[in-house]
């Protein structure tokens, strides 16, 4: 087999390992915890959800607590959270942002499908809530400081709207009075002010601290490779990504026996949980010192993440604030970019990017702008392709011209393998002197596969990750370019309005229209050539636009309408190409000359 041979097979084994590859073991990256944040009897984990059974000794941001203390609130009075994109309400005990749903998103495409839920009081299944308050320094005990089953008081009839923030009060009855106020802006992020004024007498010492528990794993967990589900944070320019599962691997807290990491953060950062489309995070002022806290308490199953900051010393006569936020809402590029330009760092990090972020952020920023631009996300990605080939255009159009070259030498290639016969170093030799000698680069066929792969594994983490997918139409049966492809022979390819259930493994066999144009595109894109001589090579090149159409019927809708738009483009510019070096291909002569040699096989099988 000669060099030419070797390359083409070479590039297609590499594109089907890579692309089976990340299909099947690439793993998404994960920050391993850094030395200075592990836990110990001198780094003890700040206070969120209730206080300790003893007052600490150590100061009040040395306080170690326990989200299940938070009892249930099924009879506590609530105040209504009202927004144009969120409605819930707040519980009275404990000050709880515990019940909450996203009004712009429903569970499924269904008219009448409920709106999405992001938080869960506790004692309902899969409680998930945040908490706000004071770990009691020295001189105070745990009754001085509300905790997250005090009873707070509002106002009569307060409810909290964009324009009409709410304000929580405790009085202990010993001197230290507490208000919380609570504002909402009109998308996801709440703004939570605790103040403390200190009519004691005497100079008291308290830590304000914020905290997100989560009661169990989350129902719509998904557990695939190429989503981050879990922990999230930034640390003064450092992103952490833990999943739900390696929270398990925290060092043990000698204190409550639970798993936690402890980061210092100097200047900027927030700390969270993220699910697919869904986030929850602790955000204090960009510019203060504070501690990010995660935790595991394995024996009741609660994931929680605190942030604590520095101990506030207030004399008597006196007050205190400090002002935290709380995103709870949809990982919307628009909304989460608007944040972080207006001070909260990085927070465009908290959409799982991947690897490739250099690739996806840019791709996505484009799509987001035809979608918007076009109003129809499956028309935007055919825009998108056109625009990536056109990016690519140069290298491409000099990948394709090499190969019409390398047809060009293939009289000359063929004197030279008569002239050298079984001497493989002398047929080496001389291949080298020609290519040199014609200025022709025999490895370029495989450029247009290399630039494809990194641009398709961007494509599919865009279109599997971001939220404005979801949901997002192209026409007829095609509802939703984040989902596979609906239409089968099962429901006559999407005529009628019927949904195949899951089939398992089998649904693999189940191949809807879009694939299909798929393998169709990328056959048509094989016979602009003539068929190899090499029997390996031709078998090969027989069997890959089948084995690509049954591997990516899976795929999203969207990334599936990407390779056929590419493949459609691809081969255009190959037939461009070849006409410019005067070669004419003819496509439906290849197609017969095709279908006349597997009926000589058959017949030769026959006798």
């Amino acid at each position: 087999m000669d060099d030419q041979n070797k390359n083409l097979l070479l590039a297609t084994a590499l594109s089907f390992l890579v692309i089976l590859g990340w299909y099947a073991f690439f793993p998404a990256p994960e920050q391993a915890p850094t030395p200075e944040a592990q836990v110990s009897e001198t780094t003890p984990i700040p206070g969120a959800a209730s206080a300790p059974a003893a007052a600490p000794t150590a100061g009040a941001e040395s306080a170690t607590v326990d989200a299940a203390a938070a009892e249930p609130v099924t009879d506590a009075p609530r105040l209504a959270i009202e927004t144009p994109r969120l409605e819930g309400s707040i519980s009275l005990k404990g000050g709880r942002i515990d019940d909450l749903r996203l009004k712009d998103y429903r569970e499924s495409l269904d008219d009448n499908a409920p709106i999405v839920t992001l938080l869960s009081p506790a004692g309902e299944a899969g409680a998930y809530y945040a908490l706000y308050g004071w770990a009691p320094g020295a001189g105070l005990a745990l009754e001085d400081v509300p905790t997250a089953n005090t009873l707070w008081h509002a106002a009569e009839g307060a409810n909290l709207t964009p324009e009409t923030p709410v304000t929580l009060t405790w009085d202990n009855g010993k001197g230290l009075t507490f208000a919380r106020e609570i504002a909402i802006d009109a998308d996801y992020m709440f703004s939570i002010t605790q103040t403390v004024t200190n009519a004691t007498g005497a100079e008291v010492s308290l830590a304000p601290y914020g905290t997100l528990a989560r009661h169990g794993l989350p129902g719509d967990l998904e557990n695939f490779f190429v989503l981050h589900e879990g922990l999230v944070g930034m640390a003064d320019g450092e992103l952490t990504e833990v999943k739900y599962k390696d929270m398990a691997d925290f060092d043990v807290d000698s204190r409550d026996g639970s798993r936690a990491q402890v980061i210092p953060v100097t200047e900027n950062g927030w700390i969270g949980f993220t699910g697919h489309y869904w986030m929850s995070t602790l955000i204090p002022a960009p510019g203060e010192a504070f501690r990010a806290v995660a935790k595991f308490d394995e024996r009741r199953d609660i994931y929680q993440t605190d942030v604590v900051m520095p101990t506030l010393t207030v004399p008597a006569g006196e007050s205190a604030s400090a002002r935290t936020q709380l995103f709870a809402g949809a990982k919307e590029w628009a909304t989460i970019r608007a944040y972080e330009r207006g001070g909260i760092k990085g927070f465009i990090d908290s959409i799982d990017w991947g690897w490739f972020f250099f690739f996806t952020k840019p791709i996505f920023a484009v799509l987001h702008w035809l979608n918007a631009a076009i109003g129809n996300m499956g028309v935007a990605i055919i825009a998108l392709t056109f625009l990536l080939k056109l990016l690519v255009l140069p290298l491409a159009w000099k990948s394709y011209a090499s190969m019409a070259r390398m047809k060009e030498l293939q009289p000359e290639m063929e004197k030279l393998r008569e002239r050298a016969g079984d001497d493989r170093q002398k047929m080496q030799k001389e291949m080298m002197e020609l290519y040199k000698r014609e200025k022709v680069n025999p490895a370029a066929g495989c450029l247009p596969i290399l630039i494809q792969i990194p641009i398709f594994f961007s494509l599919y983490k865009v279109i599997f990750v971001t939220l404005e997918l979801r949901h997002a139409a192209f026409f007829g049966p095609f509802q939703d370019l984040s989902s596979p492809d609906p239409t089968t022979i099962f429901n006559l390819f999407g005529l009628l309005p019927y949904t195949v259930p899951d089939l398992g493994f089998l649904q693999i066999l189940s191949l809807g229209i879009l694939p299909i144009l798929l393998g169709i595109s990328m056959w048509l894109q094989q016979k602009l050539n003539p068929a190899p001589t090499d029997e390996t090579q031709a078998m090969i090149f027989a069997w890959m636009p089948w084995v690509f159409m049954f591997m990516l019927g899976n795929f999203a809708s969207g990334l599936v309408v990407y390779w056929i738009t590419n493949n459609m483009i691809t081969f255009t510019q190959q037939n461009l190409i070849m006409r410019s070096h005067g070669y004419h291909p003819d496509v439906f002569g290849n197609i017969r000359s095709g279908f006349k040699k597997k009926d000589k096989a058959a017949k030769a099988d026959k006798k």
